[in-house]
């Protein structure tokens, strides 16, 4: 709000003939009405890598001056960012549209359903525009045209960090997008596009920024991690005067000098996996590592079009595990998948077995809408893909339980994600945010959240570890 302008000093005539003058004194001038600030509603459904693109998109909106909205009522626009992977993702991402045209009226879509313009228009005819995933610049033009922007985007000041939709500790950084992989039961390629790297200099500026605005731990994503590179070539950009590779080790081997906690997720199980393994021995990076394996048996993972030598990969998680005593594997699985017999589900279960995974999620197998899996034969019936997921999961209990029953007693760092009235909750280099368990720390109220403590396990269950703090 302006200030009203001060009196003027009014100067009596110079000569005393004059006629006297009359002077008003001068008014407060009205008060200058500030624009009204645009206002944009988000809703961010689907996995991180589509988190990341709404912290892309909110960040540019917020450089131009958009404010985000908390709620539907206050947003002039609400933007949805859908999932467009499974039915049942595609269903919720209708239904949250549904809900955003019922309590604002205004709605942008974008996302990975956003391919399918016609079944979105279809449901609701009332959306204004419709973009597909990781089109930026559809979606923020798309906000232009029904919310013009207040400002010139030189005048608002954004963090350089960005703005994102995790809390202030920990970040997802997405390295690439598209895959190059030909899964029959996956339409991420046709969704997403090919395997597109973003250069090495890139991946570590923004990694840098993060950590320098008091993120704690980066999550590295992308449709393929252990890919990333290959399109590029693998070519070398400047980071601190010095060429660095655009390769999966080179790139983990950089993030891991940057102080801190680097998870790996959605890693293919390519050879050269084990290159990083040496340096989460080290501790330069997490023992963590989030690998789909799918499946065990050779013939569905054929029909998959997945690597079929699952023993091998026994054979390496054995070797990945001398090197590397504290690591954590975490992978998921589908049932049900057609053609998939009593025998195939057996052998499933005795890979997990031996495996003997820390972390599983498990899947039944859905029909997706343009993935090759559909023409395949032998479907299996919805009551069977349930009996094998309640046996899966059930077995997995008993495993995930005796392995965090072997962490009692160990003193580890925790990352701290909230504080209520009963103490902290945690998660350790072995739980990734909002997949993976945690570690309760009753009575601990003096910490905050983003703290970094050491804490001794004192219980454990199936999932969570329950701990007290200790001094370094």
């Amino acid at each position: 709000m302006s200030k009203a302008p001060q009196k003027s000093p009014v100067k009596r005539a110079a000569k005393a003939a004059a006629p006297p003058v009359k002077v008003r004194r001068a008014t407060k001038a009205a008060p200058i009405a500030k624009p009204k600030v645009p206002k944009v509603g988000f809703v961010s459904l689907g996995c991180p890598k589509a988190l990341v693109d709404s912290e892309r998109i909110i960040t540019k909106l917020r450089s131009e001056g958009y404010e985000i909205a908390p709620e539907y009522k206050s947003a002039d626009v609400v933007v949805v960012n859908t999932c467009g992977f499974l039915n049942s993702a595609k269903q919720e991402s209708l239904d949250a549209i549904g809900e955003a045209i019922a309590e604002n009226g205004r709605v942008i879509v974008t996302g990975c359903l956003g391919v399918e313009k016609d079944r979105i228009m279809a449901a609701h005819p009332r959306v204004l525009a419709v973009t597909g995933p990781h089109q930026y610049e559809q979606v923020v033009a798309a906000v232009h045209d029904a919310v013009p922007p207040l400002h010139d985007p030189f005048v608002d000041l954004v963090p350089p960090e960005g703005l994102r939709l995790t809390p202030r500790h920990y970040a997802y950084l997405k390295i690439s997008e598209g895959c190059n992989n030909k899964c029959s039961f996956c339409i991420i390629p046709d969704l997403r596009g090919r395997l597109a790297s973003r250069p090495s200099n890139h991946v570590m500026s923004e990694a840098e920024r993060l950590v320098k605005a008091g993120v704690k731990e980066l999550l590295v994503i992308s449709q393929d991690t252990s890919a990333y590179g290959l399109d590029i070539k693998y070519a070398a950009s400047p980071w601190k005067q010095q060429p660095l590779k655009a390769r999966f080790f080179e790139l983990t081997e950089a993030l891991g000098s940057l102080g801190a906690w680097v998870r790996l997720h959605y890693v293919y199980p390519y050879p050269h996996v084990d290159e990083v393994i040496p340096l989460m021995a080290e501790g330069k990076i997490l023992p963590y590592l989030d690998i789909p394996f799918q499946h065990a048996s050779p013939k569905i993972l054929k029909a998959m079009r997945r690597p079929a030598a699952q023993a091998t990969s026994l054979d390496r998680i054995a070797r990945w595990r001398k090197d590397c005593p504290d690591l954590a594997i975490r992978s998921t699985f589908i049932v049900g998948f057609p053609g998939e017999t009593d025998d195939d589900f057996r052998q499933l279960i005795e890979w997990l077995q031996e495996a003997r995974l820390t972390r599983v999620g498990c899947f039944k197998y859905e029909d997706v809408p343009g993935a090759k899996a559909n023409d395949l034969p032998g479907a299996v019936p919805e009551e069977v893909k349930e009996e094998r997921w309640e046996i899966l999961m059930g077995m997995q209990r008993a495993i995930s339980s005796h392995v965090l029953a072997a962490r009692q007693g160990q003193t580890i760092d925790v990352l701290i994600d909230e504080i209520d009235d009963e103490g902290a909750i945690a998660r350790s280099s072995w739980d990734a945010p909002e997949i993976d368990g945690c570690v309760f720390l009753n009575g601990a109220t003096d910490l905050k959240v983003g703290d970094m403590v050491r804490a001794r396990i004192v219980h454990t269950d199936e999932y969570d570890l329950w701990g007290e703090v200790v001094g370094d």
